[in-house]
């Protein structure tokens, strides 16, 4: 007769491996809230932030008939502010991305977007 035990402590060794795999992804995993501030001056433009570990990218997507400047300020204490502007063609979407250096709790952004004159 062949014991089971051997199965059964492997199994538990692959368990506890797993469990142990996951605690140090969430541990690694970092979740932030993100607060948009629109100026949009009547501009039919939609704003969608898309968050994730160490990145925010904010997708725009000009619903207007002009094209439109985005200027983009991001605040992310304690990282410096950051600053980025971003044109979308009529009917197009653009990404702008903000990259962590630190570790961020909450991450504000405050979009205006005017008619481009460009």
């Amino acid at each position: 007769m062949k014991s089971e035990f051997p199965d059964l402590h492997r199994m538990l060794g692959s368990c506890a491996l797993l469990a142990l795999s996951m605690l140090a992804m969430q541990a690694v995993a970092q979740t932030y809230s993100v607060n948009i501030n629109p100026a949009l001056n009547g501009l039919d433009i939609k704003i969608e932030p898309v968050a994730t570990t160490g990145v925010l990218v904010v997708k725009l997507t000009n619903d207007s008939d002009q094209k439109v400047r985005c200027n983009l300020r991001y605040d992310a204490a304690p990282q410096p502010l950051y600053r980025k502007t971003t044109f979308v063609d009529p009917g197009k979407t653009e990404q702008s991305v903000f990259r962590a250096k630190r570790k961020w709790l909450s991450v504000d952004v405050d979009v205006e977007c005017t008619p481009s004159t460009k």
